[in-house]
């Protein structure tokens, strides 16, 4: 054909080896941004989680045409595929249900412990419901297409074959935050925001089991929540039923011994399904790396090793449970932590033991900020429970890409308040944030992060979503107590790295004297955690001995930080002239260092101490 004398096939020749070329350059040069000609999305949300689904609805129930990448066979992620179906509620200062709008809807059709087979069809119906939702099942999330710094769309997986698609904005759902990481966003991973690396907190294997006696499970655990009401030394607070959820056997859980190591049994929280099985939600297991596959799916085989262990030790030890077998187990892990990026605005721990609402409010929550544990000779902690904070949309704003939003438990929270921040309800709230806003940046040919700093364009996606049911109040924040407590401050820095907790009541214990080895502890780890940031903070080992008083104390920290062995009153003074007394701090010091410290004078020494290993 290349040798005919006719003008037509000597073009068709030419764009024939054109095209081969580029074809065999295309083999050596990645291609960034130009997929098959094929239609471009106003929105593409990648994500099989219940934040995604939310984020779709919403933007389809305000006119945009979203495409839905969903990499796993089936809608609701850790819903569903993780079998976490005992949800983590937001209740505001009056009772009121804070996480309103899509989540309602859900949580009014399905309840807490809901039917995982029920919740899979609730979820595809909700989306299938929507004629500007296409949804792509098994579309597995390869690559980011970028111009610059503009995402434009993602490459997934399907059928074995890559696909691309293009998108003028798009969300990112997934629990890890993989698109906005592939596409150059900056972040945290597990705790390294306050100093301590390599800690995650521990995974869950969710695991289904039959012939429990809930009768007997229901007459038990209330029993021993009435008993502890009546004498605190009887019973267990932390236990109750109702006819679909319990919790409780904590004291029970504590005796059990796991074979592997690297795992813990604690008390369970269980649900019942629509067919009387009952699904646990109990067994911690560390070590799992979730941003790599093989140890995610490491961590199922060891916990599915792990499970005839502790189903005799129920069959034995729990009421009710003599007869119960193994089902199955979830098809994923109860992952709590991996990434954190770093958006517009990280939410920090203050704004949300303090309260704080913020002007670019997107949703409220009120969860205890719980700190699972990240090893099996860690036993967690409760910071503390807020009454109400707010979400601001800077939150969900990444740096660095534009285009993108981000709004799982992977957005833009400091490592702590994540631990609240992080449970679905919340999420949820802000998935449908997320979509109201995507339809308000389309509409106005504005982005995100200019939106980001828009009052008017703030206010407008907030009149939306109340117009939609979300819940949004601006508020005065409730000053919680402890923020009179004239060691507060010091507080707040060692609250900062983790090295405070009031539990539930916000009981911070500040007039409270401490113990030696908790002296131990707190020095040493504020001068670890001050070399995680500055290598030239030298790390020593100090010691205290039973019976501390404050001449011990001052002679040790300033050892730790300077390496001088140094008299108690030398120590004073080595202290006031760094300025690493605070008034008051001084004042209760005088004539009085024989004293025991207490928890809030060694909060106040320590948070100017670790200020000062900083500078």
């Amino acid at each position: 054909m290349c040798n005919s004398p006719m003008r037509i096939n000597k073009l068709l020749c030419f764009l024939l080896i054109t095209a081969v070329l580029l074809g065999s350059a295309a083999l050596s040069v990645p291609v960034l941004a130009e997929p098959n000609q094929e239609e471009v999305y106003p929105l593409i949300v990648v994500g099989s989680e219940p934040e995604a689904i939310t984020a779709a609805v919403s933007a389809a129930r305000n006119g945009v045409k979203t495409l839905l990448l969903a990499e796993d066979p089936v809608l609701g992620g850790l819903m569903t595929r993780g079998r976490l179906n005992f949800l983590d509620m937001n209740y505001g200062p009056e009772g009121e249900l804070l996480t309103r709008g899509i989540f309602e809807e859900f949580f009014e059709a399905q309840g807490n412990a809901f039917d995982i087979a029920a919740t899979e069809q609730y979820f595809l119906d909700l989306v299938e419901a929507e004629p500007n939702i296409t949804l792509k099942l098994n579309a597995h999330f390869l690559r980011p297409l970028m111009e610059d710094n503009k995402i434009i769309g993602v490459v997934v997986e399907e059928g074995g074959q890559e696909q691309a698609h293009r998108g003028m904005r798009i969300i990112d759902a997934t629990a890890d935050a993989d698109v906005a990481a592939a596409a150059g966003v900056p972040y945290t991973v597990g705790t390294e925001d306050y100093g301590v690396p390599d800690r995650l907190m521990g995974a869950t294997l969710v695991f289904r089991v039959r012939g429990v006696s809930w009768l007997r499970v229901f007459l038990h655990n209330n029993f021993q929540r009435l008993l502890s009401k009546l004498n605190s030394n009887w019973g267990d607070p932390a236990a109750g039923a109702t006819w679909q959820v319990a919790w409780g056997y904590g004291i029970e859980a504590l005796d059990y011994q796991a074979r592997d190591p690297q795992m813990r049994f604690r008390g369970p929280n269980l649900a019942r399904q629509d067919d009387g099985t009952v699904l646990i939600n109990a067994l911690l297991i560390f070590g799992v790396d979730a941003l790599e596959p093989e140890s995610s799916a490491r961590g199922i085989e060891r916990g599915k090793a792990e499970l005839p262990y502790i189903l005799e030790f129920m069959r034995e030890r729990f009421v009710g449970f003599r007869k119960v077998e193994l089902v199955d187990v979830a098809e994923e892990l109860y992952v709590r932590e991996t990434r954190h990026i770093m958006g517009e605005y990280r939410l920090t721990i203050d704004d949300v033991l303090e309260n704080w609402d913020q002007w670019d409010r997107i949703a409220h929550g009120s969860y205890p900020v719980d700190i699972q544990p990240a090893a099996a000779d860690d036993l967690g902690n409760v910071i503390g429970k807020p009454a109400i904070y707010s979400i601001p949309f800077r939150s969900i704003v990444p740096l660095k890409v534009d285009n993108l939003l981000v709004v799982t438990r992977s957005a833009s929270y400091d490592s702590l308040p994540h631990g609240s921040a992080r449970v679905l309800p919340i999420g949820m709230a802000v998935g449908e944030a997320a979509g109201v806003a995507t339809a308000y940046s389309l509409e106005h040919n504005k982005g995100f992060r200019e939106m980001s700093r828009s009052q008017e364009a703030i206010r407008a996606v907030q009149d939306q979503l109340k117009a939609q049911g979300a819940y949004l109040v601006e508020y005065e924040p409730p000053r919680p107590a402890v923020m009179e407590h004239w060691a507060y401050e010091g507080l707040k820095v060692m609250r900062r790295l983790g090295l405070a907790a009031g539990g539930y009541a916000n009981d911070y214990r500040l007039d409270q004297p401490l113990q030696y080895w908790d002296a131990t502890y707190l020095l040493n780890q504020v001068i670890k955690r001050a070399n995680y940031f500055n290598h030239q903070v030298k790390v020593r080992e100090i010691t205290f001995s039973e019976g501390l008083t404050w001449r011990e104390l001052l002679s040790g920290v300033v050892e730790g930080i300077s390496g001088e062995a140094l008299e108690p009153e030398a120590a004073l003074e080595y202290l006031q002239e760094k300025g690493l007394l605070a008034s008051e701090l001084e004042q209760r010091l005088t004539n009085a260092l024989g004293a025991t410290p207490t928890f809030g004078e060694i909060y106040v020494l320590l948070g100017k101490v670790y200020e000062h290993l900083l500078t």
